[in-house]
C-alpha cells in the first residue's frame, strides 16, 4: 500500500464545478475495527449539488471531500475486522468523503456486493436504492393494488423508486419531462409532464380519489399540492428540497419549513400522513440499530438488481479526475439515472 497514491476531488468552499480541487496524498491505513477500501464507484447525488453551494443543511465546514456513497474492493483490515474482508466488494453511505480513490471507513459499515453485481451497477443503487426502499416499505408501506405518485421519475432516487414500486404491485404515476415519457411507459410507468402546468389535475384524472403515496423530492411551495393529491390514509414522503437548490441564504430554512409542514399535517385529523426522510435518521442515538436496517436493507435491493426487479441507470461513467464535467452533467437535468464517477 505504501506505493500507492491517494487522489481525492476536494471542494474548497462556494465555488462553481471547475472550482473543484484534486489533491494527491498517502494511502490510509485501517485502524483497529477498520477497513482500507479502493473504490471503484462513487456517484454524483443532489447532495453534492447542494454542498457546493453551502446548501446541504447538515454538511461540514469547507474544505472537505464530497462523495456520499461508494463501491470498491477492501485492500487492508485493522486489528479486529473479519480477516475474510479483504479482496471483497463492499458498499458503503458515506455522506461526505467518497470522491477518493482510497477511504478508511469502520468496517460495521460497510456491506458486501453480492457476486454477479458489477460495481458502477451496484453504485447506482446505494444511497438512491437505499433510499428508494426504505421511503416505499418502511414509511409509505406501499401494497399491491395501491396507486402511488413519483416526482422526477427518470432521477436517481425515481428511477429505482418506480421499479420497486411497480415490482411491489403498485400502479405508479411518474413525472418527468417529455422525452422521458417513452421509456418510463416501457416499464409501466403512467407518465405526466411535470412542465405542463396542469400536474395536478392530470394526477387527479388519473387518480380520481387520490393517490396512496405521494413521494416529492422538490419541496419548496409545491409541497402543499402533493398533500392535497393523496386519497384518505395516504402517505406523503418528502426527502429533497430541488426546488431552493439555487436560492440564496440558509441551507437549512427549506426544511426547516418541510418539517415544519410535516408535523403540521399530521396533527389534522383526517387520517393522512407525512414524514420527511433522512436516510441518517436514528443513526447517532443508535448506530448499531442503524446498521442493522441499512444492511438489511441494502442487502434488499441488491437483490432485487439481481433479479432484474430493477435495472442500473447510469448516466455517464466519468474519470474521479473530471469531477467538474460530472458535476456539470449531473445539474444539467438532462440525463437519466446516475452520474457515476470512477477511478
Amino acid at each position: 500500500m505504501d506505493t500507492v497514491e491517494r487522489v481525492e476531488i476536494v471542494l474548497p468552499g462556494k465555488v462553481e464545478p471547475e472550482g473543484l480541487e484534486l489533491h494527491r496524498g498517502p494511502v490510509p491505513r485501517p485502524a483497529a475495527g477498520q477497513v482500507v477500501v479502493a473504490m471503484e464507484a462513487t456517484g454524483v447525488s443532489f447532495a453534492e449539488q447542494q454542498m457546493r453551494r453551502g446548501r446541504y443543511y447538515d454538511q461540514p465546514p469547507f474544505p472537505f471531500v464530497p462523495g456520499y456513497d461508494l463501491v470498491g474492493t477492501v485492500l487492508a483490515a485493522g486489528a479486529g475486522v473479519d480477516p475474510g474482508l479483504p479482496g471483497k466488494r463492499v458498499a458503503a453511505l458515506t455522506k461526505t468523503g467518497g470522491w477518493a480513490s482510497h477511504i478508511a471507513l469502520d468496517a460495521a459499515d460497510v456491506v458486501e456486493v453480492p457476486h454477479g453485481v458489477g460495481a458502477v451497477e451496484a453504485e447506482t443503487a446505494v444511497v438512491n436504492g437505499i433510499t428508494a426502499w426504505q421511503m416505499l416499505h418502511r414509511k409509505a408501506r406501499v401494497r399491491a393494488g395501491q396507486t402511488v405518485l413519483v416526482h422526477g421519475a427518470n432521477g436517481g432516487v425515481g428511477s429505482i423508486l418506480v421499479q420497486l414500486a411497480l415490482a411491489a404491485g403498485a400502479r405508479v404515476i411518474g413525472t418527468a419531462s417529455t422525452r422521458h415519457h417513452d421509456a418510463l411507459r416501457t416499464l409501466g410507468v403512467v407518465p405526466v409532464d411535470y412542465r405542463s402546468g396542469d400536474v395536478a389535475a392530470r394526477v387527479r384524472a388519473l387518480a380520481p380519489g387520490g393517490v396512496d403515496a405521494v413521494f416529492d423530492h422538490v419541496g419548496g411551495d409545491g409541497i402543499i399540492g402533493s398533500w392535497r393529491l393523496l386519497a384518505p390514509g395516504g402517505t406523503l414522503v418528502s426527502y429533497g428540497s430541488a426546488a431552493t437548490r439555487d436560492d440564496e441564504g440558509s441551507g437549512a430554512w427549506p426544511v426547516l419549513r418541510l418539517l415544519g409542514r410535516v408535523w403540521l399535517w399530521n396533527w389534522l385529523p383526517n387520517g393522512r400522513r407525512a414524514y420527511f426522510f433522512n436516510v441518517w435518521a436514528g443513526r447517532a442515538y443508535a448506530k448499531n440499530r442503524f446498521r442493522a436496517r441499512l444492511r438489511t436493507d441494502l442487502t434488499q435491493v441488491f437483490t432485487a438488481l439481481q433479479r432484474g426487479e430493477i435495472t442500473a441507470k447510469v448516466a455517464a461513467e466519468i474519470p474521479l479526475a473530471r469531477a467538474a464535467e460530472a458535476m456539470r452533467l449531473a445539474e444539467s437535468g438532462t440525463v437519466a439515472g446516475k452520474v457515476v464517477l470512477v477511478p
